[in-house]
């Protein structure tokens, strides 16, 4: 049986401000047969890639990319919002579509060249996953794929990112915000 990964997705209005189109992953992952799909096709996209290491961007990137991480045997890395990580950790401030916020990571996530794969469950102007590839790079990570649930493709994320060498797969796009 096929699974509409899309159909999965709900659309919240106004959320968190008036005229954002909020795309809620929760419906799908709480869908076992989608949250399975969503695995089953990333795992098939990557599997021929050569990487070390997944990194999930806080929070539902830590769903999906610790899932992944299980299903393709590899190590997990967390990204997270400031001040959650106990460690020592360097810091990345970005815009947002409706404001700003700083990301974290420890000092000690990677080893120098290592390979990471970047994972998030939407991309919508950039701004996070550019983030995380930029703390990723500090660290001496080589970041060249960056893969999300949702594409909002009206925002222009992906493009951003392919401007900084990053190719980007997502499973399903929405028009507009």
């Amino acid at each position: 049986m096929a699974v509409d990964i899309q159909a999965l997705i709900r659309t919240i209005p106004d959320y968190p401000h008036a005229g954002i189109m909020f795309r809620d992953v929760t419906t799908l992952f709480s869908d076992a047969d989608g949250m399975r799909e969503v695995v089953k096709q990333l795992a098939a996209l990557y599997k021929d890639q050569e990487f070390d290491l997944i990194a999930g961007i806080d929070a539902r990137g830590f769903i999906i990319g610790g899932a992944l991480a299980i299903e393709m045997g590899k190590g997990f890395i967390p990204i997270r919002k400031k001040g959650k990580l106990p460690a020592d950790v360097i810091s990345e401030e970005y815009d947002l579509e409706y404001g700003s916020a700083v990301i974290e990571i420890h000092k000690d996530a990677l080893k120098a060249g290592q390979k990471i794969l970047l994972l998030d469950d939407l991309l919508a102007t950039g701004g996070t996953a550019l983030a995380g590839v930029k703390l990723i790079r500090r660290l001496g990570g080589i970041v060249e794929h960056a893969a999300f649930i949702v594409d909002l493709p009206a925002l222009g994320g992906g493009e951003k990112l392919a401007a900084n060498g990053i190719a980007v797969v997502a499973l399903c796009a929405f028009d507009g915000e």
